[in-house]
């Protein structure tokens, strides 16, 4: 009996105190109280008005949202840079008369991430992702919003994972 509230406490203990390194989020302790995103230019030969706005305000809002950092302008622990590379509409599927059956919206990122207080972290990386879509759809307004939605997510998150997260 002695010899339980012994382990209760001990286990209560390494429960409480593995909780403060970890959040809902994935990521463990950051080592940084601000961060800043830069505006990403649109470089890419096909260019989509608006596209780097959105991106870098998407950006700023996941890692807003996932961490309890403070955005900033200038100066942040943590820099995120980069600019968007490739936007490209590809098809992927023939019909029998040699038309698009599905087309893929790609856009690729490149980001260059700096943490001022562990620069064993920073990085220079290419993120990618794509949207399918039918051959028979123009890609402008609602539909390209939500190519846009389904990229941007999954792109701001797999960066997010790749300099936080460590996933």
């Amino acid at each position: 009996m002695k010899y339980l509230k012994y382990i209760t406490v001990i286990l209560l203990f390494l429960t409480l105190n593995s909780c403060s390194v970890y959040n809902f989020t994935g990521t463990g302790k950051i080592d940084a109280k601000t961060f800043q995103v830069n505006y990403f230019q649109n470089n890419a030969t096909l260019i989509e008005p608006g596209i780097e706005r959105t991106f870098t305000l998407r950006l700023q809002d996941l890692i807003q949202n996932q961490t309890n950092l403070n955005l900033t302008n200038s100066g942040g622990d943590l820099l995120y840079e980069g600019e968007i590379v490739d936007y490209r509409i590809s098809p992927m599927t023939a019909t029998a008369d040699q038309r698009a059956a599905q087309n893929r919206l790609s856009i690729t990122v490149n980001v260059r991430f700096t943490n001022k207080n562990k620069e064993a972290d920073d990085f220079e990386k290419k993120f990618t992702f794509f949207h399918d879509y039918d051959g028979n759809d123009q890609l402008v307004g609602a539909k390209l919003t939500e190519a846009l939605d389904v990229i941007f997510e999954r792109i701001t998150q797999d960066i997010f994972n790749e300099s936080l997260a460590k996933w």
